[in-house]
């Protein structure tokens, strides 16, 4: 026992000794050698994990499912299992994960559907805490953050840098736009537009997402355009027709913020379950 450290300091750590021998990993998965697979666990066949990826305890990884690299996935997590829905026929559908994510205890992600694109996707950096539950064909971006208990039905789509507080609920074929915010347990049933602040139950508007627009490096002028759109969709009384015309002359006035002017137009256009308001 006591020649065990000094064996571990001096050896290089094989491929074997990244998977736990209680493991169970089928021969055909694609794992990079750098991989750590942590007792109990069990990874499927049709399971691709890139390097530096860390999977914990009792997760459960299986059906056609990319994983990047540099992911930490915890304890008790289930990653690829069929899709939640009662047309599910076995299709050949896939979840993909990209790189640096964390996923804490008991998150729950399904594969796609035929009825969509057929496939669940996740981004990059994403910090996805415990009991987060991602159904079927959601498009999730990068560098979001969801904190415990939000659950998405399918074929929800997350923007880059949106935040969802705990408990949070969002309903079917509902979108939160880029740099957008609810808080702890909001109930949302239409499109939250880029940037805005929501919460509540029914979800209402609370502002727009200044302090997380600075942080993230947005300077005074494009601040100051994105507050004159949240002010024509949400103080001025106008209807969403005439709210996007008068999005659309701040181009003139902002030409730093085309692209971030764009986006919210663009997002208006195709808000098919209306916007929060």
């Amino acid at each position: 026992m006591h020649d065990a450290p000094r064996r571990l300091k001096s050896a290089t750590v094989s491929f074997m000794t990244q998977i736990h021998p209680t493991a169970v990993v089928d021969p055909a998965a694609r794992l990079h050698e750098s991989v750590v697979v942590g007792p109990y666990s069990i990874i499927g066949a049709q399971v691709e994990i890139g390097a530096g990826t860390r999977i914990g305890p009792h997760c459960v990884i299986e059906g056609h499912t990319t994983i990047g690299r540099d992911n930490r996935i915890w304890q008790f997590c289930s990653l690829g299992s069929d899709p939640q829905d009662k047309k599910y026929a076995g299709e050949p559908t896939r979840l993909e994960i990209g790189d640096g994510n964390t996923l804490r205890e008991f998150c729950t992600v399904s594969t796609g559907t035929v009825q969509d694109e057929g496939v669940t996707r996740i981004g990059d950096d994403n910090w996805i805490m415990a009991y987060v539950h991602v159904a079927h064909d959601c498009r999730i971006g990068s560098h979001t953050i969801m904190a415990n208990v939000t659950t998405l039905a399918g074929h929800v789509r997350v923007g880059d840098w949106a935040i969802l507080g705990g408990l949070t609920g969002v309903h079917q074929f509902s979108r939160v736009g880029a740099h957008a915010m609810a808080g702890f347990a909001s109930r949302i049933a239409q499109d939250v537009p880029p940037f805005v602040m929501v919460a509540g139950n029914p979800c209402e508007a609370h502002g727009f997402n200044q302090e997380g627009l600075k942080r993230r490096g947005f300077g005074p002028e494009r601040i100051l355009a994105i507050k004159q759109m949240y002010r024509a969709l949400y103080r001025k009384g106008l209807t969403l027709e005439a709210a996007r015309a008068e999005i659309e002359a701040l181009r003139a006035e902002h030409p730093e913020a085309e692209a971030d002017i764009t986006m919210m137009l663009d997002f208006l256009a195709s808000a098919g379950r209306g916007i929060v308001r």
